[in-house]
């Protein structure tokens, strides 16, 4: 991968959590990085806001969700008081959980006072805590602000019904540990095998020493979606990290994302980003690293 058409900062290598606020300019242009990100809005009657092809206009108490690999900018906004939050990605991919959350609230990328207001108390409040802590300079910042972001996560899980009325509130996890590190396994296989010749429920199911139907049971519950949808996702995430680099073509980016055919190829990125992955490589035009 390119890293010099992306931003980048220490703490990728170095730490899990990174918090900032204080800029005295109003924009910042287009941009991704392999961290999340979160922006609590600040004050102003301006604050709009771009994550890949969507513009957002928010108020004070909003929140911008920026997942690993997304296009985003500060158009015109207030960051002087805004707050802006940026966790590593490997935190993430540390637990389970927090990669079902970020899977499942993918296509996620506002949170507002005036539609969730109790949500957006709860997670303002969360951030405040970690603000306290992050620049009071306590003992242990980073461990507690990670504790934090895990509880602003889990705050965000638990509102997921008023997102996706379709799926049940109360689907949770209650599984054995030890069916869930089966899980975990076949998941971090899959994540390093995305060419392998079979990664089907059944072959997967079998890997993790499961019946079929009780594997399919299971990661519909704790990931919130079906097997085949999240296989997708993860390619996904795959090839928006290869489209990063135009050296590779767009065949080549297909096939090592494991998608056996450009067509579905096609579709399947253009279903879940609303444009094809030349559009989308086309992002990347002309921008630099922050």
């Amino acid at each position: 991968m390119d890293y010099s058409r992306y931003e980048i900062y220490d703490f990728d290598n170095r730490s899990a959590f990174n918090m900032s606020t204080g800029y005295n300019d109003r924009s910042y242009h287009n941009h991704w990085h392999s961290y999340g990100e979160i922006i609590l809005v600040g004050p102003g009657e301006k604050n709009t806001y771009k994550v890949n092809q969507n513009t957002y206009s928010l108020v004070e108490g909003d929140f911008v969700l920026v997942w690993p690999m997304e296009m985003h900018a500060v158009l015109d906004a207030d960051r002087k008081e805004s707050l802006v939050i940026q966790f590593s990605n490997a935190f993430v991919n540390s637990l389970f959980d927090l990669q079902r959350i970020m899977h499942f609230y993918r296509n996620l990328h506002v949170v507002c006072i005036n539609s969730h207001p109790e949500l957006a108390k709860k997670l303002n409040d969360i951030t405040q805590k970690m603000k306290s802590i992050f620049f009071g300079g306590q003992a242990n910042r980073e461990l507690k602000c990670c504790m934090l972001l895990m509880e602003f996560m889990l705050t965000l899980d638990e509102h997921r019904d008023e997102f996706v009325p379709e799926l049940s509130a109360g689907a949770h996890n209650d599984y054995e540990d030890d069916v869930m590190r089966r899980m975990m396994r076949v998941t971090d296989y899959i994540k390093n095998n995305l060419t392998a010749d079979d990664l089907s429920q059944g072959a997967m199911a079998q890997m993790a020493g499961i019946s079929r139907d009780y594997f399919s049971r299971i990661f519909k519950n704790v990931t919130g979606v079906n097997y085949s949808k999240w296989l997708n996702i993860i390619r996904m995430e795959k090839a928006t990290e290869l489209l990063s680099n135009k050296k590779i073509s767009l065949t080549e980016v297909a096939m090592l994302s494991g998608f056996q055919s450009i067509p579905t190829f096609n579709r399947v990125f253009h279903e879940m980003k609303g444009m094809s992955p030349g559009e989308y490589r086309n992002l990347f035009e002309g921008e630099d690293k922050e």
